[in-house]
């Protein structure tokens, strides 16, 4: 995993065994989504079609007693049955990324909010098996918390998604907001800058839900989505600060600045386990 990517220091604070198994899960969830982000634009939509069944079948080979074919698949494989991962959630991941396939708009929020449940919610799912919990609670927070990654994900990459020809925003968001793909074309202006300040609201609401969920006994163990969640935040308020300029570069939060959040959740997560103090 490339220290890059704004996992790479949530999962450092996870012990060896699991930080493992959580590249092994983040690898295979990756390259389903490669599937069709990386596929070369010349392939038709039957092509796509057939590229995810070949992952649904290897999916299938990591739960039944076959051996996968991909190093992804032989890599997670050992960790489904150490872990108890669920098969369910990579199945919802699967299906969640062929949303993508032929370039889909979704008219509502509740359309989208699917799409989020698949593609991000889904990973948290299987994510928090390998982090541990005990209060069932901690479903919860992780739909919550996919759901507000994703959403943030989509506000940041709205001018890279629109040059692979995607909208995520909410066609009934533009529509409100008196927007056309072409205003989002155009850059930043006060239409659009309403319109992703109400979507950065939106994000915002779900890692309330997530706060609210966490089960205060959990916190320890979840302590490496927590870190995952602050990095996030810290992309959205970015975002905010930028007057939700979008267009002009793709939104960063520079690698220390990572670090010192991973080192900065962890340390009050396990003061406040050591010290019995209140989670929230």
């Amino acid at each position: 995993m490339s220290r890059d990517t704004n996992f790479y220091y949530s999962f450092l604070v996870l012990p060896r065994g699991k930080r493992r198994a959580i590249t092994a899960v983040w690898d295979f969830c990756r390259a389903v989504d490669d599937a069709i982000d990386a596929a070369p634009k010349a392939l038709a939509q039957h092509q796509l079609d057939d590229e995810l069944n070949r992952w649904r079948a290897e999916l299938a080979r990591c739960f039944d007693d076959s051996l996968p074919r991909t190093p992804e698949g032989q890599r997670l494989k050992p960790f489904i049955r150490r872990f108890g991962l669920p098969r369910q959630p990579f199945e919802a991941l699967v299906q969640g990324v062929s949303m993508d396939v032929g370039g889909r708009r979704y008219e509502t929020f509740d359309d989208l909010h699917q799409y989020c449940l698949r593609v991000a919610s889904a990973v948290g799912l299987i994510c928090i098996e390998i982090f541990g919990y005990r209060n069932p609670r901690a479903r919860e927070y992780a739909v919550a918390l996919g759901v507000a990654l994703q959403l943030t994900n989509i506000i940041r990459d709205v001018q890279t998604d629109l040059e692979q020809g995607r909208v995520y925003l909410p066609m009934e968001d533009l529509t409100r907001f008196g927007c056309v793909d072409e205003d989002l074309h155009s850059g930043s202006s006060p239409p659009v800058r309403a319109l992703l300040a109400f979507e950065c609201q939106r994000a915002r609401s779900f890692y309330a839900k997530a706060a609210a969920a966490l089960p205060p006994e959990d916190a320890s163990r979840l302590v490496a989505a927590e870190i995952m969640g602050a990095v996030y935040m810290a992309i959205l308020e970015l975002i905010e600060r930028r007057r939700y300029d979008v267009f002009t570069e793709v939104v960063r939060v520079p690698r220390p600045r990572r670090a010192q959040i991973a080192v900065s959740v962890w340390t009050r997560t396990m003061l406040r386990r050591r010290w019995g103090s209140p989670t929230r």
